[in-house]
């Protein structure tokens, strides 16, 4: 029986012995208020960090074929509808880094013969210059201390981004023979304004022009936001490179330097898009065909 009574007694202080819960509120270090937390559960860099993956380099002499193509992205479209969202909208992507002297804005103003579309980035323009571009002056009226009118000036209106809803893609279509590859590449970008003078609509025309390759390294670092998740791992960078984004052509190289709407009226636009599209991309097929 005494043997029973100790072992009970054993028993019941190691099980108490274990039940009770170290105290562990003091064992970790209290995080320093210097210290900057971080926003969510791992910390995201990749595309931060991103660094531009540079093209193959094209010789003159290895190019088989070319064509250059104007085409025109509407954000308005469902599959380009991220990229104006207000998260990482497109334009304040590019307004931004202009204004920060990081990207080139150039004229799109038609000024010589060796410039008929106006977008050779022959004339660079300052920050202040783009965004002029981009906003309507309005006239206000002056008055002195006693209330009176004493004259009339033109200030600047604000920018609105999401005003913004085109953008013009300026890109050469190459044949590789060195490579065996045919592919595009992107030479230019302008985001578009809505043109009205005198109460006509002239339609939608290039504010100013980027040039693609000096900004390949900011669109690199810029994340794309997506509706059904937050971290798809896409920068502009790769929309452009990899191609993810609804367009349609309004213009191919020609002798007389004409636009689609020049020699076409309504839905025949559509079609003559489409049938240029269908053009470039049976050159390819014809290349590998016995």
């Amino acid at each position: 029986m005494k043997k029973f009574c100790l072992l009970f007694i054993f028993a019941s202080s190691s099980f108490l012995a274990f039940s009770q819960k170290p105290d562990l509120s003091n064992s970790k270090e209290p995080v320093a208020e210097t210290d900057t937390p971080v926003d969510g559960y791992y910390k995201q860099n990749n595309i931060q960090d991103a660094k531009v993956t540079p093209y193959a380099n094209v010789r003159e002499s290895d190019v088989m074929f070319s064509r250059r193509i104007w085409r025109e992205m509407d954000l308005r479209e469902k599959m380009n509808a991220i990229y104006a969202s207000p998260k990482s909208r497109l334009i304040d992507i590019i307004m931004d880094a202009i204004s920060a002297g990081e990207l080139t804005a150039y004229d799109a103003t038609v000024t010589t013969k060796q410039d008929p579309n106006g977008d050779a980035f022959t004339k660079k323009l300052s920050p202040e210059q783009a965004k002029a571009t981009f906003v309507d002056s309005v006239l206000i009226d002056d008055f002195n201390a006693n209330g009176e009118k004493v004259g009339t000036r033109m200030v600047g209106g604000e920018f609105n981004a999401d005003s913004v809803v085109k953008f013009r893609i300026k890109e050469d279509w190459i044949f590789d023979k060195n490579r065996s590859v045919f592919e595009p590449r992107i030479v230019g970008i302008a985001p578009m304004k809505k043109i009205v003078a005198a109460g006509q609509d002239f339609g939608y025309q290039p504010a100013f022009w980027i040039y693609f390759p000096a900004a390949r390294h900011i669109f690199a670092t810029k994340p794309v936001t997506s509706r059904n998740n937050d971290n798809i791992g896409l920068s502009y960078d790769d929309v452009f490179v990899k191609r993810l984004f609804s367009s349609y052509i309004v213009k191919e190289s020609n002798p007389r330097n004409e636009s689609i709407r020049d020699y076409k009226e309504g839905i025949d636009r559509l079609y003559e898009s489409e049938r240029i599209k269908k053009e470039i991309l049976d050159y390819e097929q014809d290349l590998w065909s016995l």
